[in-house]
């Protein structure tokens, strides 16, 4: 994948989403005379999947932590506690 490096230092508006692209508006307010490195719309789109599977693993996991797990847990005592229970009674 090669890097397309901003040259212009241009004072036209930017498409909406040259933010996510580049922030040539922005730096060339400090440094006109340099290059910057920008994104190509592959790299972006990798990234926009980067976070949603980072995203998607994050809730999973608050899921499984907050819901699934002690759902199981509190099922096994209840079991364990009745079968302990049935245990005493057939003594």
């Amino acid at each position: 994948m090669e890097i397309k490096l901003c040259t212009k230092v241009t004072k036209i508006k930017c498409c909406f989403y040259q933010p996510f692209l580049c922030a040539s508006n922005f730096l060339n307010k400090f440094a006109p005379n340099k290059q910057h490195a920008m994104f190509t719309f592959e790299q972006y789109l990798g990234f926009i999947l980067f976070l949603t599977i980072l995203t998607t693993g994050f809730w999973l996991m608050i899921f499984l932590i907050g819901f699934v797990i002690p759902y199981w847990l509190s099922g096994n005592l209840i079991e364990w506690f009745k079968e302990r229970k049935k245990a005493k009674q057939s003594e």
